[in-house]
Parts: C-alpha cells; sequence; structure tokens
C-alpha cells in the first residue's frame, strides 16, 4: 500500500514555474524594451541597467543575510525593466539604483519576498521616486535617440499639454489638433512620457503574447480599458471643451504599460475572474478621475497601488462557489 501524502496547495504541478512564467513576461516586454532604445539611445539603456543590476543585487543581498537563500533573482529583472519603463527616459542613472532598492528592499522582501508583498514593487518605486524627486520625474524629453540620429529635446507629455492648455482656457480639442496627436502617433510615435509610453503598439504586441503563453488572463486589461474608455466618452460627450476622448486616454500616458503589465501581476491582483474585473474597472475609474481633477496628469500608478490594497476583500467577497453542499 502506497504512502499517503498530506501537503498544502497547489496540488496540481506545472513544468510553468515562477522562472518560466517571468522569462515569459521579459520576452513579452521585450519590443517595448527594444523601441525605447532605439528611440532615447543610451541614456535609457543606462537607466535600464542600473534598474536592473540595483533590483537583483538588492534581492540577492537580502536573500543571503536575512533569508540564508540563494534563489534565481529573475522577477527581480522583471521588476528593474517595468521601473526602467516607468522613469523618464533623460534622468540620470542613479534615480534608477534608488528606486530599485525601494522598490526590491521595502515594497517586496520587506513583506516576506516574492509571493508575499501587497503592492507591486516597481510602482512604489516609481511613485516614491516621484515624491522625492519631483523635478527629475517630470522632466521629458521627446523621443529622438538612436531612430532619428538627433539629440532629444525637453518637450510635455500628451496629457501635461493638455492640462495645461485646459488651464489657459483652451478647448481639449483645439489642444490635441495643435498638437498633432492623432492615433497613428500615440501607436508608433514621438511623444514624450516615460521611456515605456513611445509606443503603444509595442505594448499591445506584449500583451498579445502574455495571452497566447497564457501568462495572463485578458480580464483585467480589458476591464481597466473597457472602464477608462466609457466614463471618458460621458464626460467628452457633455463637456468636449473640458475633458479627453476615449482614444486619447486609452493610448497616451501609462495606462497600456500598467494595465498590461504591472495591474495583472500576479501576486497584487485578484484570484478569481469576478474579482479581476472589479479590479480592473475600480482601476479605470480612479485613473480617469485622477487625470480630469487631480493635481498629476497620469493617474495610472496611484489607481493601481491604491486598488492593491483592495484585492485581500475582492478575493474573500469573490470566492468560488463550492462543488459539495455543506452537511447539516
Amino acid at each position: 500500500m502506497s504512502e499517503l501524502l498530506v501537503s498544502p496547495s497547489p496540488h496540481i504541478q506545472s513544468k510553468r514555474n515562477t522562472t518560466a512564467l517571468m522569462n515569459d513576461v521579459l520576452i513579452a516586454l521585450l519590443p517595448a524594451t527594444v523601441v525605447s532604445m532605439l528611440f532615447y539611445g543610451w541614456n535609457f539603456f543606462f537607466l535600464l541597467v542600473a534598474a536592473i543590476a540595483a533590483c537583483v543585487l538588492c534581492e540577492m543581498l537580502i536573500l543571503k543575510c536575512c533569508f540564508h537563500r540563494r534563489e534565481c533573482c529573475i522577477s527581480a529583472a522583471v521588476t528593474g525593466v517595468l521601473l526602467a519603463l516607468n522613469l523618464p527616459p533623460a534622468a540620470p542613472w542613479w534615480i534608477a539604483v534608488i528606486g530599485g532598492i525601494v522598490a526590491i528592499g521595502v515594497a517586496k522582501m520587506t513583506f516576506g519576498g516574492l509571493g508575499q508583498n501587497i503592492f507591486n514593487p516597481a510602482l512604489v518605486g516609481r511613485v516614491f521616486l516621484l515624491v522625492s524627486f519631483p523635478v527629475i520625474m517630470t522632466t521629458w524629453n521627446s523621443p529622438a535617440g538612436w531612430l532619428s540620429g538627433v539629440d532629444a529635446f525637453s518637450g510635455a507629455t500628451p496629457l501635461g499639454t493638455i492640462n495645461a492648455g485646459l488651464a489657459q482656457g483652451q478647448s481639449a480639442a483645439d489642444i490635441v489638433a495643435q498638437n498633432g496627436y492623432t492615433g497613428f502617433s500615440a501607436l508608433f510615435a514621438r511623444m514624450g512620457g516615460s521611456a515605456g509610453e513611445v509606443s503603444a503598439l509595442a505594448l499591445i504586441a506584449g500583451f498579445i503574447y502574455l495571452l497566447v503563453r497564457r501568462v495572463i488572463r485578458p480580464h483585467i486589461t480589458v476591464s481597466i480599458l473597457a472602464a477608462v474608455a466609457v466614463m471618458t466618452a460621458i464626460f467628452s460627450a457633455i463637456n468636449p471643451a473640458a475633458y479627453t476622448g476615449p482614444a486619447f486616454n486609452l493610448l497616451t500616458g501609462g495606462l497600456l504599460l500598467g494595465s498590461i503589465f504591472m495591474a495583472t501581476d500576479y501576486v497584487t491582483s485578484p484570484m478569481t475572474g469576478k474579482g479581476m474585473i472589479i479590479y480592473g474597472v475600480l482601476i479605470g475609474v480612479l485613473t480617469v478621475l485622477i487625470r480630469y481633477f487631480g493635481s498629476y496628469p497620469e493617474g495610472v500608478s496611484f489607481a493601481i497601488l491604491i486598488a492593491n490594497i483592495t484585492v485581500p476583500l475582492l478575493n474573500k467577497y469573490c470566492k468560488p462557489k463550492r462543488f459539495a453542499k455543506e452537511a447539516k
């Protein structure tokens, strides 16, 4: 008679472990990373290397000194890439180092390491830098770099340009037309912003890869985009002079980067389909409210971190039904 083995969940084993999943995420981030490097040149390359090195070395050091373990830090490398894509491309390399240390040392390892953190580490690092170094984190460069062969020049993000124009009494439609913010330019064009915002098309390609590989489910991303589309359509229909429409809000800023790669993080997002939809709608609604009425033109990072807090409640509220009835 064979022994009866009792072990904690998960009971279904798979060859797709954490390392394999993180490798898929890195592959999905490759199009956005390559495009960002082509547009922003060596400065983004140094930011990327500094962010990855800071995240990986910080996690290795904490694992060795505090947990007495040596593990593969591929998830830390993913955090480093995401952090670099969320930084202004003209930022100095040491900004990425500080952000990486905060992301891993504070947001991840303080809670116990991989699978224990309640906030997305890359976003915690970004928000910490935004609060601590607001001038550096809000100094943008228009894309130039290796692809165009000319030096980059300072320029506002599309969302920042809209806010500034509205404050001066211009209409949203006029600002969009004057600056040439078309749908095509948002997909793959010379728009200022964080390094990962330069090409919506590259981010969408990564999203398709993750879906094909079944690394993520579409619930969260689609819910976020749908909520943003519906809310911005309502606001722009009521007052088109004061509010931008769905196409502009969906393709500009960090919405795609955040909804595809950070809101879908396994650890900090709900486990059930129903919970994912509620979670995504919450992020979309908060993003629009911050963009329209907040002091920052971009609201995705704050929206995701706020929604991270609700995940334990969503997991509890959206439990799947049991297959068997309870005995009376």
